[in-house]
Formats: structure tokens, sequence, C-alpha cells
């Protein structure tokens, strides 16, 4: 087929090879860009053999390049979109506009495509520019899994305008029967179903599921009309370790810890309706719960191994008490004891003569006072009143992070830990493999079984804990904190504020937060 013919060239056209053969001397290569834009379905590969032919005055013809289709159907692999490339120029596209409407139709039909198709307008298209002509339908997504569960108590103290005896009252626990709901989760939907260019079904997707989180030992699940329904397997009080939604044991002792009673140890949380008596002690799991309104006097210990504790009447300590949280401490008023929380210690009237360990100590903003005693901090104090006009010594001190140590400390926990693991993994191999013979083992198998069964579980509670240290490490690196003392109204002199290493002695009345600011303190 002759594409072009003149004085100058002929060029032609044979089963998609182009073909030029130069007829005059004057043909120079500045007139191969005119070709190309009159003609743009001409594409030129050959280059080289052209620029030797003009240059030599060869007459020969030479293969030039190919000759692309009027237009192009590109399908993509998803069978989604399908794009056209039309290769002709504007002049020849606005003068064959009807015939090439009717080859754009056929070529969607030959192709099979009957859904999605998009309206092109020719007569604004780009040449060689490619645009959508069909488009599939997409498939929706259906619903994600939606899970509830039942809500913890609220551990946030309730502070009256009044100051009067429930300033610190606190619903601590929540309480359950067997058979309680715990939580739900409503199963994941369908989506809507899309269509492919060619009109195919494409199958719906899904929502994302997630699984309810909870304790197998105290908790089960149960399918409910169209949801997965959890439930308690025992009564007690409702708790979370490590983000798993657990029924814990629950020991009420409706009078006093005392003569009757004993020191408790026990594994769940403990609810004391009464008071812990001088000289007496309460190590639990779960959360403690003292619910007396004259407090604790002269206790010994009071420890919450996995949760936090609660006094509603305050502690007068005499020296001798000593309260320790695995995560929080919630007390009416500190009188010469010792509180230790890895997290947070709200105190509502006031801490007098005590020793205070924790993350953030927080006292009322209005009324509360720190006054004698020693209060260290990872991150924060905040009280109305430090010291007094006695000028009593109180010191205050926020120790900040050092990154190096806690970095390097996870690194050890975290090796420690994968020890553990080793260790656990070759023990539960042994076990199972004492299990299958355990009806026909002797005495002394039996011993070594059990006493292999109770270091595996040792062991899987140190791993346990060095998991959860090792995530409070985490936590607290990806934590930026601005470390301060914040006292509201009056910082007395006798208070030492200190932040870091740096500290200040005060010797007159002031307020404010304290900082450190281009690196000293702000006093």
């Amino acid at each position: 087929m002759i594409i072009i013919e003149n004085d100058e060239i002929m060029l032609s056209e044979e089963n998609g090879r182009v073909f030029m053969a130069i007829k005059s001397d004057r043909y120079n290569l500045k007139k191969v860009d005119e070709l190309t834009r009159n003609h743009p379905r001409l594409k030129i590969f050959n280059f080289l053999a052209l620029k030797k032919a003009v240059e030599s005055g060869s007459h020969d013809p030479i293969e030039l390049g190919t000759w692309l289709e009027s237009m192009e159907l590109e399908i993509s692999s998803d069978k989604m979109q399908a794009l056209i490339t039309i290769y002709e120029s504007p002049n020849f596209i606005q003068e064959n506009i009807e015939r090439l409407q009717t080859n754009l139709q056929k070529l969607l039909q030959d192709n099979q495509i009957i859904y999605g198709v998009q309206p092109l307008d020719l007569l604004t298209i780009k040449t060689g520019k490619s645009y959508i002509i069909a488009k599939g339908l997409s498939p929706e997504k259906g619903a994600n899994a939606n899970i509830s569960y039942l809500s913890q108590a609220e551990k946030t103290p309730v502070i009256n305008e009044d100051g009067k005896a429930d300033y610190f009252d606190m619903n601590f626990l929540v309480e359950i029967i067997e058979g309680s709901w715990l939580g739900e989760k409503i199963p994941p939907q369908q989506g809507i179903a899309g269509k492919t260019i060619f009109g195919e079904a494409v199958p719906a997707l899904i929502g994302d599921d997630f699984p309810l989180k909870y304790d197998t030992k105290s908790a089960y699940e149960v399918e409910e009309i169209g949801k997965t329904v959890l439930r308690s397997k025992t009564k007690g009080v409702i708790g979370e370790v490590n983000g798993i939604m657990t029924v814990q044991k629950h020991l009420v002792i409706d009078g006093d810890v005392g003569l009757e009673t004993g020191n408790l140890k026990f594994d769940g949380s403990i609810q004391v309706r009464g008071t812990v008596m001088p000289g007496y002690s309460i190590v639990s799991s779960g959360d403690i719960s003292i619910e007396s309104n004259e407090g604790v006097h002269a206790a010994e210990l009071i420890k919450s191994t996995e949760g936090d504790v609660f006094i509603k009447g305050g502690i007068f300590g005499k020296g001798v008490t000593k309260v320790e949280a695995h995560q929080n401490i919630f007390v009416k008023h500190a009188n010469e004891c010792t509180l230790e929380a890895k997290d947070i210690i709200h105190i509502g009237y006031y801490s007098l003569g005590a020793t205070i360990f924790c993350d953030k100590l927080v006292l009322d903003e209005r009324k509360g006072k720190i006054i004698g005693g020693k209060v260290i901090a990872i991150n924060s104090i905040i009280s109305a009143y430090s010291g007094n006009n006695s000028e009593r010594k109180t010191e205050l001190i926020v120790q900040g992070i050092d990154r190096k140590i806690l970095t390097e400390n996870a690194k050890t926990k975290a090796q420690e830990m994968m020890k553990l693991q080793e260790e656990t993994t070759k023990l539960n191999f042994s076990l199972s493999q004492l299990n299958q013979y355990k009806s026909s083992i002797s005495v002394q198998q039996v011993a070594v079984y059990e006493q292999t069964k109770q270091k595996y579980n040792e062991i899987q509670r140190a791993v346990k804990e060095l998991d959860e240290e090792i995530q409070r490490i985490l936590k607290t690196l990806r934590h930026t904190s601005d470390y301060f003392i914040d006292i509201k109204r009056e910082a007395n002199p006798g208070t030492v504020i200190q932040i870091g290493n740096k500290y200040s002695y005060l010797t007159k009345q002031t307020q404010g937060k304290f900082k450190l600011e281009n690196g000293e303190l702000n006093v």
C-alpha cells in the first residue's frame, strides 16, 4: 500500500512494515519531522538507516519502521478497564469522524466489551494519548467484624466541690456472675459484587475478621442469633491483662483484714469492705479495693502484682505501711507511708511525710498538698501546694529517662526472654512425650512429669513478666515527654525542685510549671 508518493519520497506499507525510497537529493532529515507530524501512525525505529540513506544520497528502499493501527485498544489484566489510543492526525479525525466512531464501536464489539463503556469526544482527543473507553464496577468490601466488650470500671476519681467523704469515691470493680455477657462480635459482612468490562461478575469482598481476645480459662464463645457472644465461665470481676479480657477470681471480705482472716495472698482481685488492721498484709494478683471510710492504719503491705490499688479512706502509715501496684494507686491521702506504682499515683487531699515512686503523681489541682517526704517520678508531678509555712523539707524529683540505658535494658530482657522461650519449647516437648505414656509410667516418672510441668508454668510466668516489661520500656521510648513539676497555688520555701540532675532549693514562696529550658531549671 502506497502511503505517500511525491517528487522527493515514496512511503509504502506492507504487513505493518513501512518502507521509504528517497527520490530526490533535496530530501533532508528536517523533513522527517514534518512527515511524522502529518502521519502519526508512522513509528520510526530505523533512524540510523534513514540518516545514512539521506547522507549518502542512496535511492534504494529502506525499512523505516512500522505502521500503527488507526486505533489501539489496551485491556487491563484484571479486565476492569480498557484504554483507547488513536493514531490519526487531528485533520484526519475531523474529516473522518463518523467512520472513526463506527470503527471504535466495532473494535469494542469485536473484543466483547459490553459494560461500562465511557463516552469519548473524538474531536477533543489528542493524537497518541490514551483515554479510558470502558470501566468496570469494582466490588465493594463489606463491613469489618464489629467487636465490643463489657466496659471496665471507670477508675477515675470523682471530685466534689464540697470535698466531703465521697471526695475519692470510685466504682472500682465490676462484678459479674456466671454466664454474664462479656462482649460480642458481629461477623464481617459480605460486600457488593462488581462487574468487568466484559460483563462478568466479580465476587464481593467480605470485610476483615478479628478475633475476640479473652482468657479461655475464664470465658467462652457461643453463637447467638447471627453473632458470637463472649460469656463468663464463672463469677468474679472483669479485668484486662495485656489487652485480653479476663474474669478474675474475686475475694470479698465483708469486714476487716485482721485477726480473723490473717494475712491474705490471693490469685485474683480482693475487695475489703472494712480496713486492713495494723501489721496485716494483702498481696493479690488482681485489683485491690479497700472501702472503709476510715482508711488504713499502720498496715504492713498492700500489693497488687498485676493491677491497681484503691484505698477509699486514705493511709495513716506510721512509717510502716507500704503500698505497691503494678499499674496505678488511688488514695484519698497518704500519711507517713511508702507508695510505689509503675504508672500513675492519684492522691486526693494530701501527702504528708510519704515516700513515693511512680511514673506520674497527680494531686487535686485546687486543694492537693505535698508536705514533707520525697517524691520520685519519671515524668511529672502535679499538685496545688508543696511544703508548708514551717519550711518543711519536701523533695520533688522528676528523673526523666535515659534512652540509652532503657534501650540496652530492653535488649537484655529480650535476650533473656528468647532463652526462656527456647527452654519452654524443650520442656513442652518433654511434657508431650511423658503425657503419651502417663497411664503406664512409674511413680518416679509421674513425679518427674509434675516437676517438669511446674517448671514449665514458672518459666511461662517469667516470659510473660519479661514481655510486659519490654512493652513498657518500648512505650516509654516512643513517648516524648515534657518532664515537669507543676505547683498550681504555692510552692513554699523548703521545697526541693529537681528535674534530671538540675535542682533548686526554694527560699521563697513561688508557683508555676518547673521544667528544663535550654538545659537549666526555670525556677
